[in-house]
């Protein structure tokens, strides 16, 4: 008996005219596949919790019962708006936002500049400009507080050595505002001095040369060739330190170790009012909306600065 086997055929290949628009999809949907998992850490961790925040903002939420919610519109907000001490967190942190910034960024401009010449050693003095901003903010915060202390406080012995009288850079407004400003300046003039000092190398040397030739003082060169070529630059670092100046709230919280900013309040920021109504009055709805508010503020504040920004940029035109 004759066993007969039978042999299936291949399966003839797809038709290249049906495998292009396949590699075309693949190579499409190739970037937002590796795009994917950031943005799923953002809508976790970023976008969740910022529309969480102003869900609760609507509701009355105390701290020993946050499961229980009760809707009260935007009553929250309206409550803060007649809050004076609201309205002073806001205040202080305006004030203590110039205060820190402004020196900072004519600081670290000035460093730049300096760093940017061939000194001897120039490589170890910009790692030691990182210094500060790799110092936790919570030692040198603690530091700056003794060196402001009121009764044994460096700063008040040197200017008891002058024959001045001693501050109580904790208890005066202006003085404590100062002490707060002085550790927030101290921590970021480095880091900017970098960002400027980057912006500067990116600078045409041949500017330099030709203003040179031109009989111009390095002075006036760094007026209008270093200042100009970094506008773009200078615009980034004032909009970044003033988020950073609305978020303040390590060095005034650990400057004395009070949430209340002070015996009178008188150097708390938006950050400390946030957290004291929170966790020391225990209200997580109207902590919720002073965080939105905050938010609200940052995103005016940088659409102000991109203005402005604009509006230079179409006059240079």
């Amino acid at each position: 008996m004759a066993i007969t086997t039978t042999t299936r055929s291949p399966r003839p290949a797809a038709p290249a005219a049906e495998r292009r628009p396949r590699a075309r999809r693949a190579a499409r949907a190739a970037p937002y596949g590796y795009l994917a998992p950031f943005f799923v850490l953002f809508a976790a961790f970023g976008l969740f919790p910022l529309l969480y925040t102003a869900y609760v903002s609507l509701h009355r939420v105390e701290l020993q019962t946050s499961q229980q919610m009760d809707w009260v519109g935007f009553q929250n907000y309206t409550r803060l708006l007649e809050d004076p001490f609201f309205w002073n967190a806001l205040r202080n942190t305006f004030t203590i936002g110039v205060l820190s910034t402004v020196p900072q960024l004519v600081m670290a401009l000035g460093l730049a500049h300096l760093l940017n010449y061939k000194l001897r050693g120039r490589t170890f003095f910009r790692v030691a400009m990182l210094m500060p901003y790799a110092t936790s903010v919570a030692a040198a915060t603690l530091v700056f507080a003794q060196l402001f202390g009121r009764d044994y406080g460096l700063l008040n012995w040197v200017l008891s050595s002058v024959g001045l009288n001693p501050v109580d850079w904790q208890a005066d407004t202006w003085a404590s505002q100062i002490g707060v400003s002085a550790v927030v300046t101290w921590r970021w003039t480095g880091y900017n001095a970098l960002i400027y000092l980057a912006g500067m190398q990116a600078i045409p040397h041949e500017l330099y040369e030709s203003a040179a030739m031109d009989g111009a003082s390095r002075w006036k060169q760094f007026l209008h060739v270093t200042v100009p070529g970094l506008r773009p630059t200078i615009i980034f670092t004032v909009v970044v330190s003033t988020i950073g100046a609305t978020q303040l709230f390590g060095e005034p919280l650990l400057y004395e170790g009070n949430a209340g900013g002070g015996i009178s309040h008188q150097y708390q920021t938006l950050g400390l009012y946030m957290y004291e109504q929170g966790w020391s009055f225990f209200h997580l709805g109207r902590a919720a909306a002073v965080a939105w508010v905050m938010f609200l503020l940052i995103v005016l504040l940088a659409l102000a600065n991109a203005a402005i920004a604009a509006r230079r940029n179409r006059t240079d035109r």
